[in-house]
């Protein structure tokens, strides 16, 4: 049986994406967490004693650290159905000088994503905009929330966050310029203003927002934006908006519709 395991929102491991996950206590999750988004490499031991106690772990710390590894064996046991022995030896197995979960048996979210968002992109570069957007939608439908939201998380948890965060934004942004492209501005418009809300200062997808508002038919509301866009960006950084989005004003005041 393969297992979900979850990490595009709170960590989730059970035996389907949409089944109950199994409760886990917090330092298990930030070891799973590593294994999960490390699937098919080895994990060092040091990078799991850092994560953990980040430059201080207790003189009890490797010792620990197998007996989490031992929980986790137990956890995968009772989802899959397969022996303590064979968990060891073909899930979650014991490595050079580190632990490794072998990708096949679980069905990562985070993989499903990238999948689903290289045919999508794929189906754009080919003209197919219904179908690539979608694809997009449904990578996107995958999110439950932030990226790991309850492991407690040291650097390597925090940086794949980061990372994983970063590639949702990019689809948001390839997505709604497709939709704009369609002449789906009201759905970019929908889309775009809760992403916003969320990143009040990410400059591409205010200029995504702000194009399908102007096409739209919303001038003043796409000015309106860039506006109060300004005003946090001066206030909380200290900067003015970048050259994209002054043109892009400049083209909604002169209604040239080639700069928006």
């Amino acid at each position: 049986m393969t297992i979900h395991g979850g990490v595009l929102g709170p960590l989730h491991l059970g035996v389907s994406a949409s089944a109950e996950g199994v409760a886990i206590a917090p330092k298990i999750r930030t070891v799973l967490a590593m294994l999960l988004v490390h699937a098919d490499q080895v994990v060092p031991i040091h990078a799991f004693m850092r994560e953990l106690w980040q430059e201080k772990p207790p003189t009890t710390g490797l010792r620990t650290l197998q007996t989490y590894i031992l929980t986790c064996r137990k956890i995968l046991s009772r989802l899959s159905g397969c022996s303590a022995a064979y968990v060891a030896r073909e899930i979650l197995v014991t490595g050079a000088d580190g632990y490794g979960l072998k990708g096949h048996h679980v069905g990562l979210d985070w993989s499903e994503f990238q999948r689903l968002k290289s045919l999508g992109m794929k189906a754009l570069e080919d003209g197919e905009n219904a179908a690539g957007s979608e694809l997009l939608d449904a990578a996107l439908d995958l999110w439950r929330g932030g990226a790991l939201a309850d492991a407690p998380a040291g650097p390597v948890l925090d940086s794949k966050r980061r990372f994983f965060e970063e590639s949702r934004l990019e689809v948001i942004a390839i997505r709604a310029d497709a939709q704009i492209k369609a002449g789906l501005h009201q759905r970019a418009i929908t889309q775009l203003a809760a992403v916003t809300s969320e990143h009040t200062l990410h400059e591409g997808l205010h200029a995504q927002y702000v194009r399908a508002l102007a096409l739209g038919g919303r001038r003043a509301e796409a000015l309106g934006v860039l506006r109060t866009l300004r005003t946090r960006l001066v206030s909380e950084i200290g900067i003015e908006p970048g050259a994209p989005l002054r043109e892009l004003q400049l083209g909604i005041l002169s209604s040239e519709p080639g700069m928006v």
